[in-house]
């Protein structure tokens, strides 16, 4: 096996029965093990995919898979925790502090955008948590609102946006990205113009949608 017991720590978070290996090798492993299982919950659902499925998938032994998971639940809250963390990142990545408020949530959309373009299982096992796991699941979303309102409040302390943006208003922007990205991004044509559609919304957010 990639990482004997004695080698491996209990991956931090409620929830997370995971195992972080301590080796390069081991921790290419574990990547293995959460990419198929990411190809297998987004294909065959949480129920009809199996250890063994994802074992096989992944190229690595069955025994092996036990070394980094107690279970195929805790798999699956790893891999929530993972597909979160990727998620947030991918808009992370796209950020630079010299953006302003507008320009900042409009160039998260688009890179959240071409995340689930490249990631469409993200919708079903995300979707998925709220019944297998539902502490993850609310969890992605309360986190992903919180750095919404966080940019929300400094847009406000700049003066680039109202001053009393806040929880609600977070929320609302998330929904509105989270539609936008089960449509265009799950749904639309792989030609689809994810900066187009951020503009979009965008604009929405700047001007709102009553006539002037």
């Amino acid at each position: 096996m990639d990482a004997p017991s004695s080698n491996r720590t209990k991956v931090e978070g409620k929830g997370n029965e995971g195992k972080i290996p301590r080796t390069e090798r081991g921790r290419k492993t574990l990547r293995k093990l959460l990419d198929a299982s990411a190809i297998e919950f987004g294909e065959r659902g949480f129920h009809e995919a199996s250890v063994s499925s994802i074992t096989r998938r992944a190229g690595v032994a069955l025994g092996t898979f036990y070394t980094y998971f107690d279970s195929k639940d805790a798999l699956f809250r790893a891999l929530v925790n993972d597909m979160s963390d990727n998620v947030k990142s991918s808009a992370r990545s796209a950020l630079s502090e010299s953006m302003g408020a507008l320009q900042t949530e409009q160039a998260a959309l688009a890179a959240f955008l071409e995340f689930a373009r490249e990631h469409k299982e993200v919708y079903r096992i995300i979707d998925e948590a709220e019944f297998v796991d539902p502490d993850s699941y609310q969890a992605h979303y309360a986190t992903i609102a919180k750095l919404i309102e966080k940019r929300l409040k400094e847009g406000g302390e700049n003066g680039e946006l109202r001053d009393d943006l806040g929880d609600v208003e977070a929320w609302a922007i998330m929904g509105i990205n989270v539609f936008v990205g089960l449509r265009y991004a799950v749904w639309g044509d792989e030609n689809e113009d994810m900066n187009d559609h951020a503009a979009t919304v965008n604009r929405m957010l700047a001007k709102g949608i009553a006539a002037k």
